[in-house]
């Protein structure tokens, strides 16, 4: 399973006007400028042409990716190709799955793991949903990962401002999916609410997974999805 998913790519220069976001969780940063993984054109390629899955996430992804793969390898043979970037909200990503569809086609399945970076401007993330949909079109499956934001080594102020913004996120995927039957949501949140041991359990910073536990259990939410949606 090595080559389902890229190495984490050295980092690139590049320059980003922060954008003030008025509500609360401060500002989004340079995230052109942090770490990334994506996989290469031969591997976009196989796993078109073995109807695999396409995933598109931020530095959660990043850290979690490969393990992700080798799980989902190991459950349903299926390969794992990832444009993964630390920092990146959703609008970017969903460029680059436009740019993928457009370059390469795509497979039945697309794997959305993004939102956490929209907490800085949470109107911008609902129109980025409607626009994967519309590109993957009413026979694909969008699995997508909700949100479980609350930066604890900010101040508390913060720390609510970003649970209130990441719920509103999350709000947002859910009424979609009344729009779209073929959106399938992860409730990665939900899971973590579900048991108040979860919170520092599987998470080390409120917002990135534990390894390996968040990271086993986040993946595995994941995975099940991804067989659900196998056809």
């Amino acid at each position: 399973m090595a080559g389902a998913v890229a190495a984490a790519a050295t980092t690139v220069g590049g320059t980003q006007q922060a954008f003030a976001s008025g509500y609360g969780s401060g500002d989004l940063g340079d995230w052109q400028s942090q770490g990334k993984a994506i996989a290469s054109d031969a591997t976009i390629r196989s796993v078109r042409d073995s109807d695999g899955v396409f995933m598109f996430g931020d530095s959660i992804g990043v850290q979690d990716g490969y393990s992700l793969a080798v799980r989902l390898g190991d459950r349903t043979g299926d390969l794992l190709a990832v444009n993964n970037w630390s920092g990146r909200p959703t609008e970017p990503a969903v460029d680059a799955l436009q740019s993928w569809a457009t370059n390469f086609g795509m497979p039945r399945r697309i794997l959305m793991a993004t939102g956490t970076n929209d907490i800085f401007t949470p109107p911008d993330f609902g129109p980025q949903v409607d626009r994967v949909m519309q590109i993957a079109g009413p026979t694909r499956t969008v699995i997508w990962v909700n949100v479980q934001v609350s930066r604890w080594s900010q101040t508390t102020a913060t720390q609510l401002a970003d649970q209130r913004n990441g719920a509103w996120i999350n709000l947002m995927l859910a009424d979609r999916q009344k729009t779209y039957p073929n959106l399938k949501i992860v409730h990665w949140a939900e899971f973590l609410a579900a048991m108040p041991s979860r919170l520092t359990m599987y998470l080390r910073d409120g917002v990135h997974t534990s390894v390996p536990d968040g990271q086993n259990a986040r993946n595995e939410l994941i995975v099940q999805a991804l067989a659900a949606a196998k056809v």
